[in-house]
């Protein structure tokens, strides 16, 4: 407990530099525990030290991590979701950061009709156009987020991103930087279901550079629980 709390001190403090070099409120930056590497007894320290958010990539594992906390907490869906897989998740989690094609959609919007739930979407985009990466290409990411704005089971949270892995977080900036003007071209249209007030981007090796460049949600794992069990 000692240890993680040191290192969530030591990720507020960098973010709230990152925040006064980049003229940003540290209250408008919020963060998701990844915890897919840890126990349910480790998810329970993080949420008692403070933190709220917590963030899972595989359904087959964070189900019991959810079902031994009681679903304590606000649970994200970060990773590559299959469309099996939506049932058990609009019944746990929150936030989905991971829309990435529209049969995706039309699953998560009827399986969260059947309980009645409106599903909190991120649009993710792969702006490295890296091969191993999910996510839609820039171009196509303004008609796809207007076709899901239809949808009443699903409201659009926002834009999430996955930087390329760099020992210089300078390199990936460029990345961030164009998820958010992606997403303040789409805000251009005006309508209200596209506001996008969201940017979910940075994990623990570029973080900080993900602030100065907008973040809103930043994903960290090892860099505040760890990776081992």
């Amino acid at each position: 407990m000692d240890e993680l709390q040191r290192r969530w001190s030591r990720v507020k403090e960098e973010i709230e530099a990152a925040c006064r070099r980049s003229g940003r409120d540290p209250r408008d930056v919020r963060v998701v525990a990844v915890t897919k590497y840890v126990d349910s007894d480790t998810i329970r320290q993080v949420l008692d030290i403070g933190l709220k958010d917590i963030g899972e990539s595989r359904v087959q594992e964070a189900v019991p991590k959810w079902e031994a906390l009681d679903g304590r907490g606000t649970w994200h869906f970060i990773g590559h979701l299959q469309r099996n897989k939506v049932k058990d998740v609009v019944t746990r989690f929150t936030y989905i950061h991971s829309l990435d094609r529209f049969s995706l959609a039309e699953e998560i919007n009827r399986r969260a009709s059947r309980v009645d739930r409106k599903m909190r979407c991120f649009i993710q985009v792969n702006v490295s156009g890296e091969k191993s990466k999910f996510g839609l290409p820039p171009n196509e990411v303004a008609e796809f987020a207007r076709e899901v704005a239809e949808f009443p089971y699903i409201q659009l949270e926002g834009l999430m991103t996955m930087a390329p892995r760099s020992d210089n977080s300078e390199e990936v900036r460029p990345i961030f930087r164009r998820l958010r003007e992606i997403r303040d071209e789409i805000r251009l249209s005006g309508d209200p279901r596209l506001r996008l007030p969201h940017l979910s981007m940075g994990m623990s090796q570029d973080y900080a550079v993900a602030v100065e460049e907008g973040a809103t949600w930043l994903r960290l794992g090892s860099v505040l629980v760890g990776e081992s069990r």
